[in-house]
C-alpha cells in the first residue's frame, strides 16, 4: 500500500512502522476524519461526550494491545504512540478517553490483577462492554499520591470498606467500574480495587464549568463505606511501586497525545494562512505568519523524534521513569508553545471555535499538567542527572 504520512510529520516518522501497523492507522484515520471531527466542536461546547462514537472507536486496534488476553496482533509501542497522536489530532479530549479506558483502566488491571481477573474485565474494557475509570488523585492529594494518598481501605472479614475522596477522574460519571486507589489502614500500602459504580455509598459528580478538555467527563467522587470483596482487590498491588508501573505505560502516551494537539493546531493554522487573504493576498505569503509555521512544524518534529525513541526503548524493555519523564515535560511545554503560535497565525478568528485553533489551545492546558506536571516530570529527570532527589 502507498501509505499517506501526515504533512505535518516533516521527517517521515510514521514511515518506520510495520505495514499492518501503517494499515491500521490508516483505518484510525479515516475514522476519526469521517465520524469524530465533524462533531466534536459542537460536544466541546456543549461539555457533552458523543457516545455515538463508542462502537466505531472500538472497533480500532488501540485498545489491549499490550495484553495477552485482548491483543488482536503484534503492534509497538511506537504504534501506539501514533494512535493517541492520531486521536488528539483530531480531539484532545477524545485521546483522553482511550487513555483512561486502555491505559488507565486497562493497565490497572493488566499490570495487577490477578489472571482470573484479567480474564474477567480485560475483555470487557477492550469492547467498550464495560467503561472504567482510574480514581488516584484526590482534592488534597495531586503531585504527592505516593505520600499523600488520604482514602482509606479497612479489611472486614472477606471485604474491604473503603472512604475518602476523589477529584479530577475522567469517564468517572459514566464509567461501569472505577479503579480506586487507596491507602490500607493495616500496613499503610496503597492498593488498588475494581469499584462498580453501582455500589452504595460511591457517588461521582460532575466537574462544571472546564475550559479545557471539556467533552471528558470529570468527576468528583465520594466513597463513604464502599464495601467491595476481596476478589475485587488487585491481586498484584501491594504498594504504590505498582501504580506506579501503571503511569510508567501511560505517561509517555500522554507525550504522544501532546504532539496530537499540536498537529491539531498547526494543520488548522495552515489551511487558515492559505485560504485567508488579506492586503491582496493569502497570509500564507507573509513572513512573520510563515516564521510561526516554522516554529510550530519545529517543535512538532522534536518532540515526535523524542516520542518516537522513548517508545522504543520501551519496546525494548529498558525504559525508564527519567525517560518516559523527559519525554512529557518536553512535548507538552513544545506543545504550549505550539498551540499560542497557532492561534497568533489566526488573529481574532484565533478564539474562535469554528476554525478549531481555540479547542487544541484550551485543551492543551490539561495536557500540559495531567499525568504530572511539567515540574515534577522535571525533578524526576533532575533525580536521574544528579543522582539527588529534591522532590521536598
Amino acid at each position: 500500500m502507498t501509505f499517506p504520512t501526515l504533512a505535518s510529520d516533516f521527517y517521515a516518522f510514521e514511515s518506520q512502522l510495520a505495514d499492518h501497523e501503517k494499515e491500521q492507522l490508516v483505518r484510525l484515520r479515516a475514522f476519526l476524519e469521517g465520524e469524530v471531527k465533524p462533531v466534536v466542536n459542537d460536544y466541546w461546547e456543549r461539555a457533552e461526550f458523543p457516545r455515538q462514537i463508542l462502537p466505531g472507536l472500538h472497533d480500532q486496534q488501540v485498545f489491549g494491545n499490550l495484553w495477552d488476553e485482548t491483543k488482536a496482533g503484534d503492534y509497538s509501542a511506537v504504534y501506539s504512540g501514533w494512535t493517541a497522536l492520531e486521536l488528539a489530532r483530531v480531539d484532545a479530549s477524545v485521546a483522553t478517553y482511550v487513555g483512561v479506558q486502555n491505559g488507565l483502566a486497562m493497565g490497572s488491571i493488566g499490570v495487577a490483577g490477578s489472571p482470573e481477573q484479567r480474564a474477567e474485565w480485560l475483555p470487557k474494557l477492550k469492547t467498550g462492554e464495560v467503561i472504567g475509570a482510574f480514581g488516584l488523585t484526590e482534592p488534597l492529594s495531586g503531585s504527592d499520591s505516593a505520600q499523600g494518598l488520604r482514602t482509606t481501605a479497612t479489611r472486614d472479614g472477606d471485604h474491604w470498606v473503603l472512604n475518602g475522596a476523589k477529584r479530577w477522574i475522567g469517564n468517572a460519571t459514566w464509567s461501569d467500574i472505577t479503579i480506586i486507589w487507596a491507602k490500607s489502614t493495616e500496613d499503610g500500602q496503597v492498593k488498588g480495587f475494581i469499584v462498580p459504580t453501582s455500589t452504595p455509598g460511591y457517588t461521582a459528580t460532575k466537574i462544571e464549568r472546564k475550559q479545557a478538555l471539556r467533552i471528558v467527563q470529570n468527576a468528583d467522587i465520594v466513597l463513604e463505606n464502599v464495601r467491595v470483596p476481596e476478589s475485587h482487590r488487585l491481586q498484584n498491588a501491594n504498594s504504590f511501586r505498582d501504580t506506579a508501573a501503571v503511569l510508567r505505560l501511560t505517561r509517555a502516551e500522554v507525550a504522544w497525545a501532546a504532539v496530537g494537539t499540536a498537529i491539531g493546531a498547526y494543520e488548522a493554522a495552515v489551511d487558515y494562512a492559505t485560504t485567508r487573504e488579506q492586503f491582496g493576498k493569502p497570509i500564507a505569503s507573509h513572513q512573520l505568519v510563515q516564521d510561526l509555521l516554522s516554529r510550530s512544524l519545529g517543535n512538532i518534529t522534536a518532540s515526535i523524534a523524542l516520542c518516537t525513541r522513548v517508545s522504543q526503548m520501551l519496546d525494548q524493555g529498558v525504559q525508564r521513569d527519567e525517560h518516559a519523564s523527559l519525554a512529557k515535560a518536553f512535548a507538552t511545554t513544545a506543545m504550549r508553545e505550539t498551540v499560542a503560535l497557532c492561534r497568533e497565525a489566526l488573529g481574532g478568528n484565533g478564539i474562535v471555535l469554528d476554525y478549531d485553533v481555540a479547542r487544541f489551545h484550551a485543551d492543551a492546558e490539561a495536557l500540559y499538567s495531567y499525568e504530572g506536571t511539567r515540574e515534577m516530570n522535571s525533578l524526576i529527570v533532575g533525580r536521574a542527572i544528579t543522582g539527588v532527589g529534591a522532590f521536598v
